[in-house]
């Protein structure tokens, strides 16, 4: 049974900094594309940051230069560390993972950011 468990949530000031963690089981995570998305209320979901098997990063134009995407493929385990954040940060992260044939999400930590 795959599971996607994301930690590292919570309240901080705008400004400060989160790490947010995502621990993979059931799966071999180095087979897998990553990534990190978010959605606020009444929004989409969008993608945050995205890790191919490789190592190859990619990030939204609102993210970058604040949010660092990682993985540790022999621990199962990614991470999203972000800094400088903003109001509009404030979010539900999940994290996913993909092949060409399976698509597996986490349940989602909340990021809030206060001003």
């Amino acid at each position: 049974q795959v599971q996607l468990v994301e930690s590292g949530g919570g309240l901080v000031q705008a400004g400060g900094s989160l790490r947010l963690s995502c621990a993979a089981s059931g799966v071999m995570l180095s087979s897998y594309a990553a990534g990190w998305y978010r959605q606020a209320p009444g929004k989409q979901r969008e993608l945050v940051a995205m890790i191919s098997r490789g190592g190859s990063t990619n990030y939204a134009d609102s993210v970058k230069g604040r949010f660092t995407i990682s993985r540790h493929n022999t621990k199962d385990m990614m991470y999203l560390q972000m800094n400088n954040l903003k109001p509009e940060d404030t979010a539900v992260y999940y994290c996913n993972v993909k092949s060409w044939r399976d698509d597996y999400w986490g349940q989602g930590t909340q990021v809030t950011v206060s001003s």
